[in-house]
């Protein structure tokens, strides 16, 4: 229900100090119920006049945003994506000294020649952002990982790419703790990822490709 219109700011599985002290409790209450829940309400006011829109799934639409009518394809692409990149963003992280494993470890390996070596190329990547964005990871049609990076809310489904973790370098995403420091926010972040739902999203993907 979550995913279509009226959209809500739905609860995460955890507390706002639960990624402390990597992420500080401040910078996470703040993010998720001010700065998210604004590409929430925005959403939901553009949307009301659009009831043919409002079953459609936020994928969906972020996915062929063209099809929509012309007057709101950038304000959905704008705040649907603020609301699509920041959920995913909250959901890919867990505090609890998690490794890579399965399927994605291997694949990492494969590419990358190890965590060490990747982790060298997704911090270069996210350093790379210039002003507002993300870095990601995805998948893509021939089953291989990539490392690409969108600029403000865009988001890798305009590419047909399958997501498999992110990490939001916004300033809001960490400047509290982290003042301009982005490169230390980034090492942090690396230690909260939650790669078990980077596996799962990793082995669904390769299901749903036919491996």
């Amino acid at each position: 229900m979550y995913n279509y219109y009226p959209f809500v700011n739905y609860p995460f599985p955890y507390a706002f100090d639960e990624m402390e002290p990597y992420i500080d409790i401040q910078t996470m209450y703040l993010h998720m119920t001010r700065h998210l829940q604004a590409y929430v309400d925005n959403l939901n006011r553009i949307l009301k006049p659009y009831p043919q829109w409002q079953r459609v799934p936020l994928e969906a639409m972020l996915s062929d945003i063209t099809a929509l009518p012309e007057e709101i394809q950038t304000p959905v692409k704008n705040n649907g994506g603020g609301v699509y990149n920041h959920r995913f963003f909250f959901a890919g992280m867990m505090n609890s000294g998690q490794q890579p494993a399965g399927r994605l470890s291997r694949q990492i390996d494969e590419q990358y020649g190890g965590l060490s070596n990747f982790y060298v190329k997704w911090k270069k990547a996210a350093m790379s952002v210039f002003g507002s964005g993300y870095a990601w990871l995805v998948m893509d049609g021939e089953q291989n990982l990539e490392i690409i990076t969108t600029a403000n809310q865009d988001t890798p489904l305009a590419y047909r790419l399958t997501p498999v973790m992110t990490i939001d370098v916004w300033e809001h995403a960490y400047y509290l703790k982290h003042k301009n420091r982005r490169s230390d926010y980034i090492d942090d972040w690396f230690r909260v990822v939650n790669w078990r739902r980077a596996e799962a999203l990793f082995d669904e993907a390769a299901r749903s490709a036919g491996d």
